[in-house]
């Protein structure tokens, strides 16, 4: 029972690690020539051997880039209140009981992210199909999704037992 929650906790930090990566980082968007990857946050230009921020084109819907910000983050706090809350559960949880209020979270944190990726897929770089592709933090968001759905259900099947 130690190996399967050791497990499953490490695979709940995998997916806080590949959330936030997904957030912070800088390549939601890969534009082929000139090298300009594009985030949720800013565009990045390579100029005089460094990175300048530049604003997003005009084009860019500001609700919808607000809404992919909004739950991109909302999904990385709800996958790191989760982990605190099993950790709690751990040890206030009668025998028996299953770990939903973990299950939850992380169920959140997988809607919310997956949001923010679908959101982007349909509403950005539509004109832009043949500039560019997505880049790696898009796919983190994509197996983030699917991760924190596989924790969230462990986690709602998941029963405490006694330790023997």
């Amino acid at each position: 029972m130690l190996v399967l929650l050791a497990a499953i906790f490490v695979l709940h930090i995998a997916c806080i690690i590949i959330l936030l990566t997904a957030t912070i980082d800088n390549a939601w968007w890969i534009v082929t020539a000139g090298n300009m990857p594009t985030d949720i946050w800013a565009r990045w230009i390579f100029v005089n051997n460094s990175w300048h921020s530049v604003d997003f084109p005009s084009t860019y819907p500001q609700s919808y880039l607000q809404a992919v910000q909004a739950s991109s983050v909302l999904a990385c706090i709800f996958s790191i209140i989760g982990i605190f809350v099993f950790v709690a559960q751990l040890f206030t949880l009668a025998k028996g009981q299953r770990f939903l209020i973990s299950g939850v979270f992380q169920f959140f944190a997988c809607l919310c992210i997956m949001i923010a990726a679908s959101i982007y897929t349909d509403q950005f770089h539509n004109d832009e199909k043949n500039l560019g592709s997505y880049g790696h933090c898009f796919i983190l968001a994509w197996i983030a999704f699917a991760l924190t759905f596989l924790s969230s259900v462990i986690y709602f099947v998941l029963r405490k037992k006694t330790a023997e």
